[in-house]
């Protein structure tokens, strides 16, 4: 859930543009905001699936299918038009069956998580379209490390539980002060993320990346926003606790 998209960064466009060569269609806004679209009412129609139908056993396949399929999309950008719609549709019954978790743990928290996700995904457009949040060399590297330091964070407390169970009940998951500190600043990570979106989904359209980067970058503005939710819910939580 942590693993934004890292390998969405100029050298997948540029790689991109010489792979398709000239002759490619290029990437679009239009073309971009339709593919995103059609990407997230699959996620909202499995997500619906997952709320009203839950299994332990279909929530650990969802997880480990949409891991791998999250992993080819993210090495191999060709594939993003025929896979991103099957990880939109995993990763949809991920989000309901976890949100029907914490609703059934906190009255009213799902909705609130939404409508934050929401608010930030708006706020942060605001910024970047604004220049308020400019997207420089140092702040890529920033955001970048920060949201790589979380995934090997979560990874290592993951499998290292596996045989040291203690990994788990590490003050970052409780909901004292550093476990409520160390959510906030996830969100943070998560909500930067998108300002990386967004230029990055700018500086495809101004290369003339190739027509399947379209279905690529809404790939990476999912996941991110995916994440960012997942989050909320957990902050959301502790501090109910």
């Amino acid at each position: 859930m942590t693993n934004n998209n890292p390998t969405l960064n100029d050298e997948v466009f540029e790689r991109a543009q010489r792979d398709a060569g000239v002759a490619s269609p290029p990437m679009t806004m239009a073309g971009f905001l339709t593919k995103t679209g059609v990407l997230f009412a699959l996620l909202l129609a499995t997500a619906g699936l997952g709320w009203t139908m839950p299994s332990g056993g279909a929530l650990i396949g969802t997880l480990i299918g949409g891991f791998i399929v999250a992993l080819v999309v993210s090495f191999v950008p060709k594939t993003a038009p025929y896979l991103a719609p099957v990880y939109a549709l995993l990763e949809g019954y991920v989000v309901g069956a976890i949100s029907l978790m914490f609703a059934k743990q906190y009255n009213g928290l799902v909705p609130i998580a939404i409508l934050l996700t929401l608010g930030v995904f708006v706020s942060m457009y605001g910024l970047w379209a604004t220049n308020i949040i400019r997207v420089t060399s140092t702040f890529v590297s920033v955001v970048l490390g920060a949201t790589i330091g979380i995934a090997i964070t979560y990874a290592f407390t993951l499998i290292g539980g596996m045989w040291l169970p203690g990994l788990n009940a590490l003050p970052i998951y409780q909901s004292g002060a550093i476990g409520i500190a160390f959510s906030l600043f996830v969100v943070v990570v998560a909500a930067l993320n998108l300002a990386l979106d967004f230029q990055l989904v700018q500086t495809g359209i101004e290369s003339r990346a190739p027509k399947y980067m379209e279905w690529y970058a809404g790939f990476g503005l999912m996941v991110t926003l995916v994440w960012l939710y997942i989050s909320m819910l957990r902050l959301l939580g502790k501090l109910r606790n």
